[in-house]
């Protein structure tokens, strides 16, 4: 499904980073490894490297990871996309200052679960988690993310997943969003920001 949804011309959403990056850009320190996880066409990716972290991204679609890496030699930045199964993946563990995942609500609680415990021992100690994503009110917007309630965030949801770290940010709240044609319109949004201990 994602490789179809990828190949066509344009990016499904959008050149310009999310603007969870940029609201929290003060936690993205220059010269710390980063790692963007299911990062679709590269936006996110870019931006980050634009900033002057060492980036390593993937995407289980091939079609998106062309476009990533077309997006990143436009802009002249350097970033180690590759084509990954989020569970086929060969994880490391304390590898990286920094972890993003940004509208990755594409499984299941029990995968996402998992998911998330990857994400979280891919960090080093003091090492900072970014996550942003929809909440059940998105379904009444309908202006992007999925049509299965259990696959979107709540509060309660992110303090429990992540209770072994330390949250700086979570919160909730809408906004009128433009990224792309995938994500238009009045949106549902949650940010968490978590520092391993």
């Amino acid at each position: 499904m994602w490789d179809e949804r990828y190949s066509v011309e344009d990016y499904v959403f959008g050149t310009e980073p999310s603007g969870f990056l940029t609201r929290r850009d003060h936690w993205l320190k220059r010269g710390a490894k980063a790692l963007c996880v299911a990062d679709g066409e590269g936006r996110n990716s870019v931006y980050l490297a634009e900033q002057g972290l060492q980036v390593t991204a993937w995407d289980g679609s091939p079609a998106a990871v062309a476009k990533a890496r077309k997006l990143a030699k436009a802009r002249g930045v350097e970033v180690d996309y590759s084509v990954q199964d989020v569970f086929e993946w060969d994880w490391p563990e304390g590898a990286y200052d920094l972890v993003v995942g940004i509208f990755i609500q594409f499984l299941p609680p029990e995968g996402r679960d998992q998911l998330f415990k990857k994400m979280a021992a891919a960090l080093k100690p003091g090492g900072v988690l970014m996550l942003h994503g929809y909440t059940p009110k998105q379904l009444h917007y309908g202006t992007g993310g999925p049509k299965q309630r259990e696959n979107l965030y709540t509060a309660e949801l992110l303090r429990r997943l992540f209770a072994d770290m330390r949250i700086q940010v979570l919160e909730d709240y809408e906004l009128d969003i433009n990224e792309g044609s995938g994500h238009v319109g009045r949106s549902a949004l949650i940010d968490l920001v978590a520092v391993k201990r």
